[in-house]
């Protein structure tokens, strides 16, 4: 699935989709954005790239993020269920991670979280992928689109 794809399914399913990002640098947004017809049901995003910003902007506290780090499955869960709130949307997925090129908080150089927040619910998917920088947030947002085009069909 790519960004004409998610576009598609979510005018079709009538759902609306935000999107939190750090390591990706609104590269979700971007693509999204890319396609007419995304103001259908492309709600916004936020890109919290700075730790501090997602303390203040999502909530999310300093005590969660000294324990798990800004790079963590607890951290990519928080950002989406919070943005799903603060932006009003069916469907929000946030993007934490380290596209490199060196270890951030003791985490290697592609460890990377997408949350996806809809319904009452919240999941995380975690992976360790390889490639440079562009390439690693790349594959964050294509596998995003797959798993939001999974998730879309199976709740709808």
């Amino acid at each position: 699935m790519d960004s004409v794809g998610i576009n598609k399914l979510f005018r079709e399913k009538g759902r609306t989709l935000g999107s939190i990002e750090s390591f990706t640098g609104g590269l979700f947004a971007k693509e999204i954005t890319s396609v007419s017809g995304a103001s259908h049901f492309f709600k916004g995003a936020l890109v919290t790239y700075a730790t501090e910003e997602k303390n203040r902007l999502l909530g999310i506290s300093y005590k969660d993020i000294d324990e798990f780090g800004v790079v963590s499955k607890e951290v990519a869960a928080q950002m989406a269920s919070n943005g799903k709130k603060l932006l009003n949307v069916d469907y929000c997925v946030s993007f934490t991670g380290n596209a490199g090129p060196s270890a951030m908080e003791g985490k290697p150089v592609g460890e990377i979280h997408i949350g996806i927040a809809f319904l009452d619910t919240t999941q995380v998917h975690s992976y360790q992928l390889d490639g440079t920088r562009e390439e690693i947030q790349n594959k964050a947002i294509n596998i995003a689109f797959e798993l939001l085009e999974t998730l879309i069909l199976q709740n709808n």
